[in-house]
């Protein structure tokens, strides 16, 4: 996917914002701290957090090719979706929201689809998964209100309002630049079209890709799927929280807390939700008796497991795409 000069302007703002965030949460934690925090870490349960990862990464390959297949009749390989799928994660860990173009693709070279219809797919399959973050907020919410309702008058109390306000500032001004940078350039792209005719074309297409839901032959294997997804989000977070001493003791509970917080880190529009993820997380356990050097040691473990799963998956997987895509072109000859 090539890059116009905007765009790349876009991707190297975005990812010096994101460094920056993330230099100024951990320039106050030693090297020290860290190596002796991986040196108490059960690498055991990192281990089986990163296996367990993996098996989510193929259900999630597996619910993509029934929204494929929904009302055609055609077969998509599990494993050529799970191909597409781990290039596009790589793919975002460089260019923000990259990967969902780039895993479509990949899977259209390597099962001869149409690009326009696996877009459809993977906003539908986007949607879905809001609508699941959604209802996973409430039920954190419902089992940990009084965290949420304490953090909240936290938050409003004026004791100390100035002194909170000034060191978070630079927290604040850079998740601003992160937001500005990015509806600067959905203005830019969309300009020249009406606002309304847009909204009415976004709520037909939802419309529509949730009736072509019906069209799923396997709908048990679908919903049952996206709840095993989140179920693995889940999973993989407290795997982790055990993996680590500090943060062995929290609660289930405070864990869904934690993987709440985390998603909507890496919703932010930067690279691998670096730095926005790390401030959340580390936000939230601060609120269970962590101190703030450990929340952010459990931020970096976390996410530092996932994104080395990330891009030695998607190396590898990007190496068997090369190989099938070498296969095609000779047999045209």
């Amino acid at each position: 996917m090539r890059l116009n000069y905007k765009q790349w302007i876009q991707v190297v703002l975005s990812l010096v914002v994101a460094v920056w965030i993330f230099w100024f949460l951990y320039k106050d934690i030693s090297l020290n701290s860290l190596k002796a925090a991986l040196r108490e870490t059960s690498f055991l349960w990192i281990g089986l957090s990163v296996i367990v990862s993996l098996l989510g990464y193929w259900i999630r390959a597996w619910r993509w090719g029934l929204l494929i297949e929904a009302g055609e009749k055609i077969k998509i390989s599990t494993w050529s979706a799970f191909v597409a799928l781990m290039i596009g994660y790589l793919a975002n860990l460089l260019v923000p929201r990259a990967g969902e173009v780039a895993r479509c693709g990949i899977l259209a070279k390597t099962e001869n689809q149409q690009m326009g219809k696996l877009l459809g797919t993977v906003i539908l399959e986007r949607t879905i998964d809001l609508l699941f973050m959604m209802v996973t907020i409430f039920l954190a919410f419902g089992l940990e209100n009084q965290t949420f309702l304490s953090l909240i008058g936290d938050l409003v109390a004026w004791d100390g309002f100035f002194e909170r306000v000034s060191k978070s500032m630079p927290m604040v001004l850079g998740g601003g630049l992160v937001a500005v940078l990015f509806f600067y350039f959905v203005f830019q792209k969309y300009r020249d079209s009406s606002i309304l005719r847009k909204i009415r074309h976004f709520i037909r297409d939802m419309i529509q890709g949730f009736v072509s839901l019906r069209k799923v032959k396997n709908q048990t294997g679908f919903w049952l799927s996206s709840v095993m997804i989140w179920l693995i989000y889940y999973l993989m977070m407290l795997f982790v929280a055990w993996a680590i001493p500090t943060t062995a003791s929290l609660s289930l509970s405070a864990v869904l807390i934690v993987m709440v917080m985390g998603s909507i880190g890496m919703v932010a529009p930067v690279q691998g939700g670096i730095g926005t993820f790390h401030a959340l997380v580390a936000f939230i356990l601060m609120a269970y008796g962590l101190s703030d050097e450990q929340g952010k040691i459990f931020a970096v473990i976390i996410h530092s497991s996932q994104v080395l799963t990330i891009i030695l998956m998607g190396m590898i997987t990007l190496g068997f795409f090369f190989k099938i895509t070498a296969k095609k072109e000779s047999k045209t000859y």
